[in-house]
């Protein structure tokens, strides 16, 4: 059984490379016999991922102007509003492997949450005109984020796999009947622990997780995390681990939470995690964590699947989705606009100290039923090849 992963940006995101490398531990733990290649943006970020059976260039192509390629393509889309022709020249990277495939998982698990994707509408289409499985694994998708024309392209794909209750409930009320509720694979990975470093307070150290992607979003909330550090500092005698988890040129966690340790650095209960792990090793810090406090899913993921008590600096309907299926309600998630308030920041973490004990409790009761809806993806999987 050979499978292409695609939809992928590369592993310097790391919540990409926990699902890569998460999903095919899974598949190949489940489905005997089963290959898995992955078809990448930045293929070379990915070579960490020691278990994929190949990587493949999956950048898109340019169509040089005045080949006969453009000219084609400006035709078609000119005379007859078709774009098809252009998309699978932008992406025969990912096209020219569909031949040799019996499943192709878009992985990309919120690609649906950024407006149209013409180019994966296209792919996905190519996959199902060539008679091959079309999954999309893992997705999150918010009801803003849906149109008719990605309704249409949703219902091409054999499997939807939904990993939290509200994209699910939501997608089943479109009247889908291709989806299936499980959680996102991330859950179950493993985690590489490294040496501690300088000033990490073995049982008392608080992560906290930014990024450029939320701070744009909302421009003062960067004001008011700085804000919560203070806050952090003077009400506590905890350390504070700043912990980067993407590290794409402009969308780069390390430097913005390096502007912060600059700020902060004459205290010694301040300090930076290294900006070139993995993601394993990632985790392995933050399961060491007393709290967590993360703007990326899967930096909270790693906290959450080691019981750490967890503030959400959320920014999309997964963030809400995730925490409702483990505690029941949307618990410490901070929507894009609650972000920029301090003293709503202050409190949360506040309340999060009060309620560490029975947060944990709840973690610890709720984490190994989300592990398996994690296995659940794999189940329904093999069902569909089968």
């Amino acid at each position: 059984m050979k499978i292409m992963m695609f939809a992928h940006g590369g592993s310097l995101n790391r919540g990409c490379e926990a699902i890569v490398r998460s999903s095919t531990n899974l598949i190949k733990e489940k489905i005997k016999g089963a290959t898995i290649y992955l078809a990448s943006g930045k293929p070379e970020t990915d070579k960490i991922i020691s278990k994929l059976d190949g990587i493949y260039d999956g950048t898109d192509l340019y169509i040089r102007k005045y080949s006969y390629d453009w000219l084609l393509s400006s035709m078609k889309v000119k005379f007859f509003n078709d774009e098809t022709y252009a998309l699978g020249k932008i992406h025969n990277n990912i096209v020219k492997h569909i031949p040799n495939m019996d499943v192709c998982l878009s992985i990309g698990g919120d690609n649906y949450c950024y407006g149209e994707q013409p180019g994966w509408y296209e792919i996905n289409r190519r996959v199902k005109a060539q008679g091959k499985k079309l999954v999309l694994w893992g997705c999150s998708i918010g009801p803003e984020d849906m149109s008719e024309r990605k309704l249409q392209d949703l219902k091409q794909f054999d499997l939807i796999l939904a990993r939290e209750s509200l994209t699910y409930h939501l997608l089943v009320g479109k009247g889908l009947t291709n989806v299936k509720l499980c959680a996102d694979s991330a859950f179950t990975m493993e985690k590489e622990e490294l040496e501690l470093p300088e000033g990490w307070q073995v049982g008392n150290t608080v992560g906290l997780n930014f990024s450029p992607l939320v701070w744009k979003r909302n421009r003062e909330s960067q004001l008011a995390v700085r804000d919560l550090i203070n806050h952090i500092l003077i009400t506590t005698d905890m350390t504070i681990a700043l912990t980067p988890h993407v590290m794409e040129d402009g969308n780069n966690d390390y430097e913005i939470l390096h502007n912060y340790y600059e700020q902060f650095k004459a205290n010694s209960r301040v300090i930076l995690l290294p900006g070139h792990l993995n993601a394993i090793q990632y985790k392995g810090y933050i399961s060491r964590m007393r709290f967590f406090i993360g703007a990326r899913t899967h930096a909270t993921i790693a906290a959450y699947s080691n019981f750490v008590p967890t503030m959400v600096l959320g920014y999309s309907i997964k963030s809400k989705g995730i925490s409702k299926d483990i505690f029941g309600e949307e618990k410490l998630v901070l929507s894009i606009d609650e972000i920029s308030n301090s003293q709503k920041l202050m409190a949360k973490f506040d309340e999060m100290v009060r309620e560490e004990k029975e947060l944990k409790l709840r973690l610890q009761k709720s984490i190994p039923n989300i592990k398996k809806m994690s296995y659940k993806a794999v189940e329904y999987l093999d069902q569909l090849i089968q």
